[in-house]
């Protein structure tokens, strides 16, 4: 059998290629399917959930690579000619599909490559070079707006392997000729008629992707429901900016997320003789929380319950210590409150100052995520890292 194609067979590469993209294509499918349509109210639903997705991305980007070395190969090779029915509709019509599959078997997996950089956590690839691209930041809207893309020319792709399955199955039993025997493994040869078809196949697959890709870039991306708005406070200082972000732990990977809306109400005097220098009371929109693919399992029920406990609160005493200062108070939680005492460097130019620090946390001490008791699915650590710049009235 010929390594390289010839005018009236294909070579042992090209056949490789072929049948390892169609076993490639069989199993991610599948795969994607069961692992979007399966719950994950258990831990253990949840740890399989995360390994099926992790199977169907990494299955994904081999066929993403076999598909470049495909074409690769292909492009560098001589094309035996078509067999059977020598009609110019049936010819145009395998051109259209050979391009669309080719091209889907590139543009699915690339779509969903960039859907998981753009996500936080969450079944990572399992390969050693890293889960993120270049120039793909992490947003949820945007890592929506690449999973429309992958599903919408999955489509074009399951549409075209139809087709072209059924292209395959009428050569070998209507037309009853070598089509399907040559591209399988042996040393079947057969010389077919050259396809003039030229440029016009591509045309109209890519006028075909440009129609599904801008539908699916026209679907609506989902905001994120924050729940009731905080009411304004009156304080000594005023808040100009700064962060609350959270880290967890999830399949070993972090998840790094942040609350976008939060109030400080401030009252602080660095002059007084007192360690107590003043009071502060946060208070968290919960449901302002985005947290990657988990955003919205963690308001959940078993998490933080967003609909039944809409904000966190941290209040308490401003305290300078030795080398810096300390809030010391409570931490409220779903309505468990716990003391505090929370670290933080400040740092005053006039009239603006900037605190900063961390606080590591224990998920468990307030009742989130209490079905999850195995730290390699969540871990039971969160931390908190948060800044503040706010200006004296």
């Amino acid at each position: 059998m010929p390594f390289a194609n010839t005018a009236a067979s294909y070579g042992t590469v090209t056949k490789t290629f072929h049948w390892l993209t169609a076993l490639l294509i069989f199993v991610v499918i599948p795969l994607g399917v069961i692992a979007h349509n399966m719950p994950y109210d258990t831990p253990e639903a949840l740890v399989l959930k995360g390994r099926l997705y992790s199977a169907h991305k990494t299955v994904g980007l081999a066929i993403f690579f076999t598909a470049l070395a495909r074409i690769a190969w292909a492009v560098s090779q001589t094309k035996p000619g078509r067999l059977g029915d020598d009609h110019r509709a049936f010819g145009f019509l395998a051109q259209l599909v050979h391009w669309t599959l080719y091209t889907s078997l590139v543009l699915v997996p690339l779509m969903g490559w960039m859907t998981h950089a753009a996500t936080e956590g969450f079944a990572p690839i399992w390969w050693p070079f890293g889960q993120d691209l270049p120039l793909i930041s992490k947003d949820a809207q945007l890592a929506e707006r690449f999973a429309n893309l992958h599903q919408f020319f999955e489509r074009v792709m399951i549409v075209s392997l139809l087709l072209h399955i059924a292209g395959a199955l009428k050569h070998h039993l209507i037309d009853k000729d070598a089509t399907l025997r040559r591209m399988w493994f042996g040393t079947t040869q057969a010389a077919g008629t050259k396809e003039t078809h030229g440029v016009l196949p591509v045309l109209v697959a890519a006028v075909i992707f440009a129609v599904v890709g801008t539908i699916a870039a026209l679907q609506p991306v989902e905001g994120h429901e924050t729940g009731p708005a905080l009411a304004t406070v009156a304080s000594d200082w005023e808040r100009q900016d700064g962060e609350i972000a959270i880290t967890v732990q999830q399949f070993g990977s972090p998840i790094t997320g942040n609350f976008a809306e939060w109030t400080a109400q401030i009252t602080f005097d660095e002059t007084a003789s007192s360690p107590v220098k003043g009071r502060a009371e946060i208070v968290i929109n919960i449901g302002s929380l985005t947290l990657g693919t988990i955003g919205a399992q963690a308001m959940g029920p078993d998490f933080f319950d967003q609909t039944q406990f809409n904000t966190a609160t941290v209040a308490g005493d401003l305290v300078a210590v030795d080398g810096g200062y300390e809030l010391q108070g409570t931490l409220t939680i779903k309505g468990i409150e716990a003391p505090l005492n929370m670290p933080f460097d400040l740092n005053i130019e006039g009239d603006v100052a900037t605190a900063s620090g961390t606080l590591a946390l224990d998920r468990t001490s307030f009742g989130v995520g209490v079905t999850q008791t195995d730290e390699a699915t969540l871990g039971f650590g969160v931390d908190v890292a948060f800044t503040i710049t706010a200006a004296r009235e």
